[in-house]
């Protein structure tokens, strides 16, 4: 079954489960997302009652805020917890840590960083809420005097955030400090089947203009990416089975690939793939893989096929977040075809309220080798020239 909720479902993951008619849990955020449509309904009753008598059902959620209900509902089958452990980044931490021993994290609440002593800290750290997700109040420390600042930023952010996610999703009382990871960052979608055993669904490299940016502007997959990162990928995956028993569990996972070619995960999210159904619906468009069936259906990926007709590709995610310092109410629209028109093959152009949603949308794109110039410029480029402006008259 799938519980669906807001922010955001794709017309790709609707058209899934229209046409192959997944049960969806009839809560009123589903009914108002699929609107009247022929869906296989499935009542919020039997659904409770579904996962009590089965706890190793399959339930996927395309939003963080699901887990409202799942924690509601489904109490006693072990499911909110094994939710909470991965979400709760301390709780993770703590529970991988024999694999990890000279990893540095704490944790402190919101009202204690204004005060908080970090001079005896190693610089530079990172701090981001024990539980939340998409960037939300996470910053980079690379200094004592940045601290004051980094605070600040933290309370703004969090401000204009709460009423958008519920505290489910992003708890804005309590933070993680921890080891500022160097390395490549990658992420990744996956489920363990009903045997317990992991399934990969894709990998993205999470590219970066500097070591200080912590956006989402850019992810990019391919074969080289996919290969090269398989085997250590499936190595966490098993330490993550050996503490947890997880059947028909979807994951979606970041972590850093240090110098030494030892994984170090960022963070842990259960019963999704990539947030705004990103990263699932970019492997359809890039492999033909539905992430969703085939979680569903209990599918593996035959990755030497897919390849075979995709030598020398890079798959590419873009998130069109406003870096222009323009505020919204002076933007006019966003020109998705002039943005588009600067791309070799893209793949699908996604717009979203920028109002509401802070963001202006999502560019999927298929790049060949020798032409990544033109993801370099994107992850670079302010957007400016793509924004139109509201003449000042009318402002």
């Amino acid at each position: 079954m799938i519980l669906l909720d807001h922010p955001y479902t794709s017309d790709f993951l609707k058209d899934t489960i229209i046409q192959f008619q997944i049960p969806v849990v009839a809560t009123s955020q589903a009914k108002e997302i699929l609107g009247n449509v022929d869906a296989n309904w499935l009542s919020e009753e039997d659904a409770a009652e579904r996962i009590k008598n089965n706890p190793e059902t399959k339930v996927y959620t395309n939003s963080e805020n699901s887990i409202a209900w799942i924690e509601k509902h489904t109490q006693g089958t072990g499911l909110p917890e094994k939710i909470a452990l991965f979400k709760n980044k301390y709780r993770f931490r703590k529970l991988i840590q024999e694999a990890y021993p000279d990893y540095f994290f704490r944790k402190a609440q919101l009202e204690e960083l204004e005060n908080l002593d970090i001079t005896d800290f190693q610089f530079p750290f990172i701090i981001k809420p024990i539980v939340g997700f998409f960037s939300i109040g996470v910053y980079s420390v690379n200094k004592v005097s940045d601290w004051p600042l980094v605070v600040s930023k933290i309370k703004s952010e969090i401000n204009k955030t709460k009423e958008l996610y519920p505290i489910e999703v992003v708890d804005n009382t309590e933070f993680i400090l921890e080891a500022y990871l160097t390395g490549e960052e990658y992420a990744f979608d996956c489920y363990f089947d009903d045997n317990g055993k992991p399934v990969l669904l894709n990998v993205l490299h999470h590219v970066f203009k500097t070591s200080e940016d912590v956006s989402d502007r850019l992810y990019s997959s391919s074969e080289e990416i996919l290969r090269t990162m398989e085997a250590p990928i499936m190595e966490f995956l098993d330490l993550i089975g050996s503490k947890v028993n997880l059947k028909n569990f979807p994951l979606h996972i970041e972590y850093r690939m240090n110098e030494n070619g030892k994984l170090y995960p960022i963070e842990v999210n259960p019963m999704r793939f990539g947030g705004w159904c990103t990263t699932a619906d970019l492997t359809w468009f890039s492999y033909g893989i539905n992430s969703y069936l085939h979680f569903f259906n209990s599918l593996k990926p035959d990755w030497n096929q897919i390849f075979s007709s995709r030598k020398n590709k890079k798959y590419s995610l873009i998130l069109l977040d406003n870096q222009s310092g323009i505020p919204f109410e002076q933007i006019a629209y966003f020109d998705f075809e002039q943005l588009a028109a600067d791309f070799e093959n893209p793949l699908h152009v996604r717009k979203v309220n920028m109002e509401k949603y802070g963001v202006f949308g999502f560019l999927f794109t298929e790049t060949s080798k020798g032409n990544e110039a033109e993801l370099n410029a994107i992850l670079h480029s302010n957007l400016k020239k793509y924004l139109k402006l509201i003449p000042e008259s009318m402002a």
